[in-house]
């Protein structure tokens, strides 16, 4: 990864921040990390951070999940035709000033909460609930550290 020349921090309505967009699967594990300054729009992030997949595939794995689910700041039709292009349904609800989408699945969106709580879970790493760290590279970092401790918790929970 680069350094921004803004160093991912901007303005905000909550002030100086930084957003941090994640990808993760079902069961809460990251995939894809990506910063950018906080007044950035979360659909200008989406390809980039989509590009940034941590793992490569698995044998008889295909490159992209079936499913992807997004809230109504990545309705738009370029998100759209980029799933479709890959072959992914896109579970994204509509914004008010589109027309509904009729095949929209609610079960598979009830799923995305996941995401929030695994923001949720990394924020008790107060490193990453409070970014500190001037470089964007270094706070991407962090985040990997605490990717490794979270997995390193899950693989042997009976260790400090």
């Amino acid at each position: 990864m680069q350094e921004p020349l803004d160093h991912a921090l901007g303005r905000s309505r909550g002030g100086f921040t930084t957003k941090i967009h994640l990808v993760c699967d079902r069961h809460g594990w990251i995939v894809a990390i990506h910063v950018t300054a906080g007044q950035a729009h979360e659909s200008k992030a989406f390809e980039p951070t989509m590009a940034r997949r941590l793992f490569h595939r698995r044998r008889g794995q295909g490159r992209w999940p079936k499913h992807l689910a997004g809230d109504k700041g990545y309705s738009y039709p370029r998100i759209r035709r980029w799933c479709r292009w890959r072959r992914i349904d896109a579970v994204i609800p509509t914004r008010k000033d589109q027309p509904r989408d009729e095949h929209f699945d609610k079960a598979l969106y009830r799923q995305r909460n996941i995401i929030e709580r695994v923001v949720g879970w990394y924020k008790e790493y107060r490193a990453l609930g409070t970014r500190h760290e001037k470089l964007a590279v270094n706070s991407v970092s962090l985040w990997l550290i605490a990717m490794i401790d979270r997995a390193r918790k899950h693989l042997y929970p009976n260790e400090p």
